[in-house]
């Protein structure tokens, strides 16, 4: 273990400094290209986020919109509304696809019933531990391209993720073991959903907005939600008495920015490199905020009364043997969904995670 945790922080290292080096590169290749394109036109589109308003990953998104803007000399303008603001989040997915407005933020396990691969594009359960790990994925290993392939099929364009950390699982009961999950009913989504029945646990894939209420009248008793601080701002931690972290079901995280197809089609290329710049940009800058966040928000929640429970590694190595054999089954016969997981085991196996 102790040569895992090693190679972990070697790798972790020399990803951030990828990263840092291409998104620089990137940036110098856009901004020349838009700064003398004086005849490019004015586009104007609309963008539902996946949180609500004035919730920190908001803010980022707000961010994004400006960015896009600022990379295109306000030219590409990007009117941004909270989750839900245009239509509910489960349909957010249609609604784009269907052209009633051009882009949104998503979570790729929400649809994972129907196309399989969004199962491994959003998080791999007891899988990376380290999002800079995730994200090289992505980036270095062909993830992005898979993604797309995902989206083609549903007349969608995948533009890039914003990766990061680990989301804690809130519970009403303290959680010491993974044989203390059998039994209870939790809300989870997506291949986490799948994972966490192999331990007992009877899911639901409730809406984010409706978990402090189901935690409230006791209709869960545990649940994945958001990350810590946009959880302690829903206010979870008056309803749950218990978090566990690392939250083992969703050690990394990939939340989604996608198109409409026709609409992305129709952008002149500058634009299009702005949305990936944008996206880069902010997936680094949410990723180093939420680590640095994490430590404040435990602090609030312990202020509150609420237990913390700091899983070992030995505990989420107990439960990968399971949690793989439902990796496999949630990617079933599907091609396009056992590419993606063969891909990511492959680099979990070159990053000594597995044998």
């Amino acid at each position: 273990m102790e040569n895992i945790v090693n190679l972990t922080t070697i790798n972790k290292s020399w990803f951030f400094l990828k990263t840092v080096a291409a998104v620089s590169t990137v940036t110098a290749c856009v901004a020349p290209s838009i700064a003398i394109a004086e005849d490019l036109p004015s586009v104007n589109w609309r963008m539902q986020a996946l949180w609500d308003a004035g919730t920190t990953p908001y803010e980022y998104e707000e961010k994004f919109v400006e960015r896009v803007s600022e990379l295109t000399d306000g030219k590409f303008e990007i009117r941004l509304f909270a989750g839900g603001q245009l239509v509910p989040a489960a349909q957010a997915f249609e609604a784009v696809r269907a052209g009633a407005f051009q882009m949104m933020k998503t979570f790729d396990g929400y649809e994972a019933g129907s196309i399989p691969a969004f199962a491994f594009t959003s998080t791999v359960p007891f899988g990376f531990p380290e999002s800079d790990q995730y994200e090289a994925w992505f980036y270095e290993k062909g993830g992005i391209e898979l993604a797309r392939q995902a989206y083609a099929s549903a007349g969608l364009y995948y533009i890039a993720p914003t990766v990061y950390g680990q989301e804690p699982i809130h519970s009403k009961f303290p959680i010491e073991s993974l044989d203390d999950l059998d039994g209870k009913k939790g809300r989870f989504v997506g291949l986490a959903s799948t994972v966490m029945s192999e331990f007992g646990v009877s899911t639901t894939g409730l809406p984010t907005a409706e978990v402090y209420q189901a935690l409230e009248k006791g209709v869960i008793d545990l649940a994945d939600r958001g990350d810590l601080t946009a959880n302690f701002e829903a206010g979870l931690g008056e309803v749950a008495g218990y978090i566990a972290v690392p939250g083992f079901h969703q050690p990394t995280t990939a939340t989604s920015y996608v198109a409409n197809q026709a609409a992305y089609d129709s952008l002149p290329d500058s634009y299009k490199a702005a949305l990936e710049v944008a996206a880069r940009e902010i997936s680094s800058s949410l990723r180093q905020h939420i680590l640095a966040q994490d430590t404040v928000a435990l602090e609030e929640f312990e202020a509150q009364g609420v237990q913390i429970t700091h899983l070992s590694p030995d505990l989420i190595a107990e439960g990968r043997p399971t949690a793989m054999n439902a990796w496999r089954r949630a990617a079933g016969d599907d091609e396009l969904a056992n590419e993606i997981l063969n891909s990511q085991i492959e680099f979990m196996q070159e990053l000594g995670l597995i044998d």
